[in-house]
């Protein structure tokens, strides 16, 4: 059921010392009632990222969020002609007497964004968020915090209005490989990495059936995705880590993702896979937009074709197929593993906002703030994220 928040506020509008744009602002309790508008929102006039698509977050949340108890929190700023401006994809839940509202999607997206119409990104000042964060903060469920976690700084070149509201870095960095438009595969990966590519390669070039491809019909979909949940079981637990994706609800989010048909790319998670006749070598999905292609999960064989590097080969494909296509950047997820920066040499700045909208937010936005600081800190120092790395693989032993 949506509640209406009429801002006509004049004195909060004089102290922000601008006339916002937004002339009201609709909160949501469900994913169903705003479709419509959401889906008219993923356009090229707008500004998302993939990971805020209505697929991809609606199969979460059907299928993982409801486990969470997360309570969906849509938030829609509209114009005086009552078009859209922004949607803001929120979910809240209950924490230590605390009512926190953070982006759907769990640690699912790379990136967490609102969906803006994108003259009003470009345009949206500190008047225009103060009254959303007005209509939050009056809601009936009484929102105490928003926690926006790892939002982009800027996207496709156009400032996140959020950033202009107080942030501070995010505790991981998330590397980047940029593709210039009309650049040489070489520019992009340089023509040594290509050639210890290519010797790992010929090996694997020898077995029957030997193929790189997206998946594109639900058979292929599905052959991959039962390869994946077969086998990551197994290479988290020879790396000591607690198997992610067996909990409630993921498993099927995923396969509905992928299935789910998306407006460009085909699905609202794409999947690319190494194989041959015996058996996928390799697999990694993510999301696409025409601009970006960002990475979410991966995994290889656990046969002998594993000491060929497959994962990298499957990567170097993936690149140079969405370079062809004229796509600007490739990102591997959050984090910084050694993979990751073998290929993607850049960082794409990310912030975290803790908006409090009452007096237990305030002091929880704090305790959040400096929690993540402490982590920030921990990641850049080497020695400290040896230790943590030993400790957890402790503890999931």
């Amino acid at each position: 059921m949506a509640t209406l928040a009429e801002h006509e506020n004049q004195a909060a509008r004089a102290r922000a010392g601008a006339v916002s744009a937004v002339a009201s602002v609709v909160i949501y309790s469900s994913l169903a009632e705003t479709e419509t508008i959401w889906r008219g929102m993923e356009t090229p006039d707008h500004l998302h990222t993939s990971f805020q698509r209505f697929d991809f977050l609606n199969a979460w949340q059907s299928h993982a969020g409801v486990h969470l108890n997360i309570k969906p929190l849509i938030v829609v700023a509209l114009d005086r002609e009552g078009h859209p401006l922004m949607l803001l994809p929120l979910g809240s839940t209950r924490e230590n007497g605390v009512n926190i509202a953070r982006f759907l999607g769990g640690k699912h997206p790379t990136f967490n964004m609102g969906l803006w119409r994108r003259d009003f990104a470009a345009s949206a000042c500190k008047a225009d968020i103060d009254t959303i964060l007005a209509a939050i903060a009056a809601h009936g469920d009484r929102i105490d915090l928003l926690a926006l976690a790892q939002q982009p700084e800027r996207w496709n070149g156009t400032l996140n209005p959020l950033a202009h509201f107080s942030h501070q870095p995010s505790a991981n960095a998330c590397p980047l490989l940029r593709m210039p438009s009309g650049a040489k595969p070489e520019d992009i990966i340089s023509s040594g990495f290509r050639r210890r590519i290519r010797a790992k390669e010929k090996k694997l070039k020898t077995l029957p059936g030997y193929r790189f491809f997206l998946a594109s019909t639900d058979e292929d979909i599905t052959r991959a995705l039962d390869s994946f949940f077969a086998i990551k079981p197994l290479r988290m637990a020879a790396q000591n880590l607690p198997n992610v994706f067996a909990d409630a609800g993921i498993e099927t989010f995923i396969r509905t993702a992928c299935l789910s048909k998306a407006p460009t790319d085909g699905r609202a998670i794409v999947i690319h896979a190494l194989e041959c006749d015996d058996e996928i070598i390799a697999m990694f999905a993510g999301v696409a937009d025409g601009h970006r292609i960002s990475m979410m999960f991966n995994t290889y064989t656990m046969s002998e074709n594993a000491k060929y590097s497959p994962g990298l080969i499957l990567l170097r494909n993936i690149i140079d197929r969405y370079a062809e296509l004229g796509y600007g950047a490739f990102d591997l997820g959050i984090g910084s593993d050694d993979y990751k920066l073998q290929f993607c040499k850049d960082d794409e700045p990310i912030f975290d906002s803790f908006i409090p909208l009452s007096a237990y937010g305030r002091l929880a936005a704090l305790g959040m703030s400096s929690l993540n600081h402490a982590k920030r800190m921990v990641k850049q120092n080497p020695a400290l994220v040896a230790m943590a790395h030993r400790l957890r693989a402790a503890l999931h032993r």
